[in-house]
């Protein structure tokens, strides 16, 4: 522990100089030397003794990280590096690598300006890399390259120095071709990784030592040497001349923008507000002196002192007892402690300033995403947008009856945990519902649930979660209230996959100017009257207000908009969120009294209409996707593909590398349940085999029928389909 207060005493010291500071995330495809390669940066920097580097694993602090070899929830560490005669604070976030946990991905970078990605020199780039990659361009986060194994590529591929560097070579193209694809517009400002300067460097994280051009100036250690001490196998030697912390430090240090250079574009993706304001000038320059504008980008649990919120600090400084709102909160908050993450350890500091990541206590209303800031209306960050949505439910039960208020407790305190998990109540059956990114997602956090909160559950098999869409338009489906007195005239039709994805990826959202989100969907084929309409988006849904001077609508619009959420929330089918679909007010009829047209009135009438609209736009399902991504021998390929085509899966690319087939295909969530065990008997154990989310298809016609009644009768719902009829009061 002494070396440790040593080093926060270090650490406090370079907080208020922003331009010695480097926050950075390390990223990579799971097994790909991640959290390997944070034990050797915190060895170097003294904080863990090199005996144990690698084999430690400080940051998988977590005992189910441990059993099971996997980092689960991104953890923070802050250590000094000196480079050039100077000391520099680096702030380092160390993120999972598989696809289930890709959240945490996307939070992370939202604290972090540059990202160190980690690619295997055997496996190559796989797609989590690309997914993170994607993350970080997304957020504005700078890449750096790091390949790790590169003695794999020696000693088990056994290929000769001048292949090794072609090889290499071909992994950089690569890397850059995907930062060209995914962000143009940063490639051309030169967001290249490039060996020749540096932000390169290649490495074995588990042996300790690591490469660059810059190094190999500073040590004469040519690839030559590298090969030949990797082939003697005295990797030794090689650490102790070129050690990793060394290597990649100097190259996060000198590639890797500071806060004040950061900040000064980041700000403007995730931040609409006004720039020229005092707060925008505040941001954008990092000011220690600004209001405080703190971004919440975690949440977890201490058994003492409760939830700690970790997150981003923009502008300001953050100190004990200072008085903050929180955003969609009207009540202020006191900050109760201030500290600095080590690994597993939280340790206090006096004040932090602007431009680190920051852990504080007190906040009991922040949840991921909020915004904490000192002055009052301020506008909030852009919201954080996941990759991939909840495809997976389990149902879950408090084995005990008397368990069961602490587990409504235990779930509340979950969710906010991690907000890619949906915990919802079935109001029919009373069950409690998790939804999740995967089979293991939803078995990490139900392990949680009974190691760490005590609360002995049951856990029901997993199901799968649908979305509702449409298929065609229909146009003046008229919604009344009970009492007659109002009628509400919509259409409804589906919305265009390219306004889907701008909402997706967060380029509109409600809380932009309303010019900038009409000029955005104008571009994306959007007509101009529709796009100055917009009056809600919720999911991947928007409502149109397509509606000329009607009386009283302005002040029933957000009872209108409640009705539009609801049906969105559970569609008319089978009670499944929607997707997809546009709905648009025509016209309304309100009653000029107040009373009449209260909430008990407006949000069924307009409910109704978007249900029974949705019914005869032929309502359908679609079902969640995962690319499957296999590796297997080729004498054990057609066991592999029989058992995806048998999973109603479609091969989309299968491609040889030695004596490696490498196959692309995707299939349907639902039938990929117990697919790791089938898939081990077909290849006799020999595939390897990774998924992302692929998105959502139509469920095919003749299972759809079959589909929705199970879905309905799990949910008690009546077994037979609705009609339009249903939902209109005739």
């Amino acid at each position: 522990m002494g070396k440790r207060k040593k080093m926060v005493e270090r650490v406090t010291a370079l907080m208020s100089s922003p331009e010695m500071i480097r926050n950075i995330g390390i990223v990579a495809h799971i097994d790909h030397g991640k959290t390997t390669l944070s034990d050797n940066l915190l060895s170097g920097a003294g904080m863990i003794s090199s005996e144990l580097a690698g084999k430690q694993l400080f940051m998988d602090s977590d005992e189910e990280e441990q059993a099971r070899g996997i980092t689960i929830d991104a953890s923070n560490v802050s250590m000094v590096h000196t480079y050039n005669g100077k000391e520099y604070l680096i702030n380092l976030i160390d993120t999972p690598g598989h696809v289930d946990f890709g959240g945490d991905v996307t939070r992370a970078m939202r604290a972090v300006d540059g990202a160190v990605v980690v690619v295997d020199a055997v496996e190559g780039t796989m797609p989590q890399t690309e997914t993170v990659l994607r993350q970080a361009l997304r957020e504005y986060v700078r890449p750096v390259l790091y390949i790790n194994k590169v003695d794999r590529l020696i000693n088990e591929l056994q290929v000769d120095p001048q292949e090794m560097q072609v090889r290499l070579g071909k992994l950089i193209d690569h890397v850059n071709k995907l930062i060209k694809n995914m962000n143009p517009e940063r490639y051309k400002e030169g967001w290249r990784v490039d060996a020749a300067n540096g932000s390169v460097a290649f490495g074995s994280a588990l042996y300790n030592w690591a490469i660059s051009v810059p190094m190999m100036q500073k040590t004469k250690i040519t690839f030559t040497d590298v090969y030949n001490y990797c082939n003697q196998g005295d990797m030794k030697t090689l650490a102790q001349k070129c050690p990793l912390h060394e290597t990649l430090n100097d190259m996060v240090i000198s590639h890797l923008p500071n806060p004040l250079v950061a900040q000064s574009t980041r700000v403007k993706a995730i931040w609409h507000g006004d720039k020229n304001s005092p707060i925008g000038i505040a941001m954008n320059k990092a000011d220690p002196n600004g209001d405080l504008a703190f971004m919440v980008t975690d949440i977890s649990m201490d058994p003492h002192a409760g939830e700690v919120a970790t997150g981003r600090l923009f502008s300001g400084t953050l100190t004990r007892g200072l008085e903050v709102f929180t955003s969609g909160t009207a009540k202020k908050s006191r900050i109760q402690q201030v500290g600095v993450f080590m690994g597993p350890e939280r340790l206090e500091v006096e004040a932090i300033p602007a431009g680190n990541i920051a852990a504080v206590t007190g906040l009991r209303d922040a949840i991921v995403g909020s915004t904490i800031t000192t002055l009052e209306g301020m506008t909030a960050f852009e919201s954080i947008r996941h990759v991939s949505e909840p495809v997976i439910t389990v149902s879950v039960e408090a084995k005990h009856t008397k368990d069961l208020p602490k587990l409504v407790e235990v779930l509340r305190q979950v969710a906010k945990e991690d907000p890619t998990l949906q915990v919802t109540l079935n109001e029919e059956t009373g069950e409690h519902l998790m939804a999740g990114m995967g089979e293991l997602h939803l078995e990490v956090i139900a392990h949680r649930i009974e190691r760490d909160k005590g609360v002995e559950i049951i856990t029901n098999p997993p199901i799968v979660v649908y979305r509702e869409t449409l298929k065609k338009k229909v146009t003046n489906v008229e919604g009344k209230s009970p009492n007659r007195h109002n009628r509400f005239f919509i259409d409804v039709e589906p919305l265009d996959d390219a306004i889907v994805e701008l909402i997706r990826n967060g380029d509109i959202s409600m809380r932009m100017e309303e010019l900038e989100r009409r000029n955005k969907l104008m571009a994306a084929g959007m007509d101009k009257e529709e796009a100055k309409s917009i009056a809600a988006i919720y999911g991947n849904n928007i409502y149109l207000d397509m509606t000329k001077g009607i009386q009283y609508l302005n002040e029933t619009m957000e009872l209108v908009l409640d009705g539009f959420e609801e049906v969105m929330r559970a569609g008319p089918l089978s009670r499944e969120p929607v997707s997809h679909v546009k709905v648009i007010l025509r016209d309304a009829k309100l009653h000029e009294d107040a009373i009449h047209r209260g909430p008990a009135q407006v949000i069924p009438a307009s409910r109704q209409a978007i249900q029974a609209a949705m019914l005869m736009a032929e309502d359908t399902l679609l079902e969640p996707y995962q690319k499957v991504f296999i590796q297997v021998p080729q004498n054990n390929m057609g066991g592999a593909a029989k058992e995806i085509q048998g999973r109603r899966g479609i091969i989309i690319d299968m491609k040889s590398e030695g004596d490696l087939t490498i196959i692309e295909s995707r299939a349907p969530v639902s039938e990929l349940f117990g697919f790791a065990g089938e898939i081990r008997s077909a290849t006799e154990g020999r595939a390897m085999w990774s998924t992302e989310f692929g998105g959502f298809e139509t469920v095919p016609a003749s299972l759809m029928s079959e589909v929705v009644s199970k879905i309905r009768e799990r949910k008690g719902l009546k077994k037979e389909l609705p009609r339009a009829s249903d939902f209109l009061d005739m």
